[in-house]
């Protein structure tokens, strides 16, 4: 029996059971859509509460999936969803319904869209604002393949809407004269509550009275003009302008980029929608269509607390409790909550500490800081770019900036920290979470490079806690006024290994290894969190007559060379253990060392290998990719027992 059916008391409805692909939904009349909107919400409540995921977003966009399914022809029309946390209805409908339960789960589908899983996914997503850059390149190819037929659309939220690559595209989307159409969806939500300007802005359109009075009656009397010989569409845009440019200036920041507006409307009136949709499909060039949505509609607990709700994990969807793992005993907390409440103790010790994030505030734990200290830390959106400037503009003036961010999205922001950090040697301390393998999100959100692209930057010093008390004593070492270079620290998606975590602070000496266990023949050297791997595997191994040694190597760069020399000399059989990329990591890093020294030895690099890794649990993905305490055993077993090994493999007798 396939292991991610349908619960047996999960059963699509009616209609829904029928809607194979959106050709069959297409099928039906205007007036059976309020149905299957109904069922297709219903639907995403009865498979995630047994089967976990993203939860609020698809609930909050069901009748808009509906709508453009059934009014688009995709897949030949083609629709871009931005970050993919909304696409469950169109997993649903586009052929993946029976199967939508494995969503998330290792060997099953992915949580967001992706191009290899189904012609219907357009373009793979999974980071925030990328959506009307990759519609309008789609509807420039579809232009100059004389294809004047295709729709591209593109969703995208007013979270998303903050990035700068939003505002790029949406710039050139104005004057590229391509047939594309930008749905906003407005929820005043990314995960946690949108922020800055532009959400103010998009509320006062939405909320204008007077706006909103003469833009009805401005369609109703374009509706009733007869579109003729003395009196043109274009007389009627222009009138539609003019109008507009009476009512509200600010209703003109995407109509001054070119960009046909209309809106706001009811997202959630599927009858509505569908009309809206019809007619747009007729009125070429570029448009942005602005749509009013709640998140986690129809699900009233989602509704109530959209944050919560954003992905609950396991509930019981009648009386909506969410089912937490109960323990006999104190569990290690998240690294993300040490990392918030030490910020709280390291910032009542120094005034001078900042903290920033882009748009994470909860996923960070930031937010204990915004509660508590609201002036000192900040939530800047969905702009990760701005999140490394700013703090490298705060620290010119001699703040102490904690600037948190996930490991997959300090991708983004690359150039901001060689070009304002690194080269200007700005002590701001880069707090990576999510570092490695993170799970069930998949491989746009594995933090598996941040070693190796850091790491070839000057200036950078670049560590990594092996446990709670770890992390602690480096971010207090990072906020030391000696400490007068770029510090980033990098740490895991969940739980640590200690209990009692809330140990007194010690300064690390930059660049400071520690030898965990002297050994015999072989040593394991670790960064991180899998030198804890690297422990259970030494305790089995120690059974089996096996003694290596361990070393927790705490920082990448600068390397503790006093302690590599002592390790190379002692040992000529090593085995390196990362949770990062094997390419140019830190395995790459232990190598150099010994070419550059002229020391011979017998490595084997164990860390994230040099392929896309999917999603699945963490655990999973770890003993997948070979380097948890089950993999140490087996690398630790094969080089005592060889004759030759090299860096690419080894043989045995």
């Amino acid at each position: 029996m396939d292991p991610y059916s349908v619960n047996m008391d999960i059963k699509p409805g009616p209609l829904l059971k029928h809607i194979d692909n959106p050709e069959n939904l297409r099928r039906l009349s205007r007036e059976q859509l309020h149905q299957v909107c109904e069922e297709l919400r219903q639907y995403i409540i009865d498979v995630v509460s047994v089967h976990g995921g993203h939860f609020g977003a698809s609930l909050g966009v069901v009748e808009l999936t509906v709508a453009l399914h059934y009014v688009f022809n995709t897949p030949y029309d083609q629709l871009v969803w931005d970050v993919g946390h909304q696409a469950y209805g169109h997993k649903i409908l586009t052929g993946r319904r029976d199967n939508f339960p494995s969503n998330r789960k290792y060997g099953g589908l992915s949580g967001f869209p992706k191009r290899s899983e189904s012609p219907y996914d357009t373009f793979g997503v999974g980071h925030s604002s990328t959506s009307i850059s990759a519609a309008l390149g789609m509807a420039m190819a579809a232009k100059y393949k004389g294809e004047r037929d295709r729709q591209v659309v593109a969703v995208i939220g007013d979270g998303a809407m903050t990035a700068g690559m939003a505002f790029e595209a949406l710039n050139h989307a104005g004057v590229a004269d391509s047939n594309v159409l930008i749905i906003l969806n407005d929820n005043c939500m990314s995960i946690d509550p949108n922020v800055g300007a532009l959400k103010e802005y998009l509320t006062d359109i939405s909320t204008s009275p007077a706006y909103n009075r003469v833009r009805d009656d401005v369609w109703k009397l374009l509706g009733k003009l007869p579109v003729g010989k003395h009196f043109t569409r274009e007389m009627a845009a222009k009138l539609e302008q003019s109008v507009k440019g009476l009512v509200s200036k600010s209703s003109n920041l995407f109509e001054s980029l070119k960009l046909r507006y209309f809106g706001p409307i009811d997202g959630h009136n599927i009858t509505k929608l569908v009309d809206v949709l019809q007619d747009m499909r007729s009125i070429p060039g570029p448009k942005l269509l602005h749509i009013l949505t709640v998140k986690g509609k129809g699900y009233a607990l989602a509704e109530k607390d959209q944050t919560k709700w954003h992905a609950p994990g396991l509930f019981d969807k009648v009386t909506g409790e969410i089912h937490k793992k109960h323990f006999p005993t104190p569990q290690p907390p998240k690294y993300q909550d040490v990392f918030g409440h030490t910020l709280i103790e390291l910032a009542e010790a120094n005034p001078a500490i900042m903290g920033i994030t882009p748009a994470m505030p909860s996923g960070s734990s930031l937010k204990f800081m915004m509660e508590k200290m609201p002036n000192r830390a900040f939530d800047v959106g969905i702009c990760e770019q701005h999140a490394a400037t700013l703090s490298a503009g705060l620290a010119t003036q001699g703040l102490r900036v904690f600037c948190n961010i996930y490991s997959s999205f300090m991708q983004r922001a690359y150039d901001q920290v060689v070009h304002d950090i690194a080269i200007q040697k700005l002590p701001v301390v880069l707090c990576l979470d999510r570092a490695g393998l993170v799970g069930e999100d998949g491989p746009t959100h594995h933090g598996a490079y941040d070693i190796a692209y850091f790491r070839c930057i000057p200036n950078m010093i670049i560590s990594a806690p092996m446990n709670e008390q770890e992390l602690r004593n480096l971010m207090y070492t990072a906020q030391l006024d000696s400490t007068t270079q770029p510090f980033v620290i990098r740490y895991p998606r969940g739980e640590g290994v200690m209990p009692e975590w809330k140990t007194p602070f010690q300064a690390i000496e930059i660049g400071k290894g520690r030898k965990l266990r002297d050994g015999q023949e072989l040593a394991i050297l670790s960064i991180g969190h899998p030198g804890n791997f690297a422990a259970a595997a030494i305790r089995d191994l120690k059974a089996e007559g096996l003694q290596p040694g361990h070393y927790d190597l705490r920082f990448v760069k600068p390397l503790d060379e006093e302690l590599l020399h002592e390790v190379f000399r002692k040992y000529k059989k090593i085995v390196t253990v990362e949770d990062g990329t094997v390419k140019g990591g830190f395995g790459s890093a232990i190598l150099e060392f010994m070419a550059e020294n002229g020391y011979k030895a017998d490595v084997r690099i164990l860390g994230i290998p040099d392929r896309i890794v999917e999603h699945g649990k963490p655990a999973e993905l770890q003993h997948e990719c070979a380097y948890d305490a089950e993999a140490i055993k087996e690398a630790v077993r094969s080089m005592m027992s060889i004759e030759v090994v090299s860096t690419k493999g080894w043989e045995k007798k």
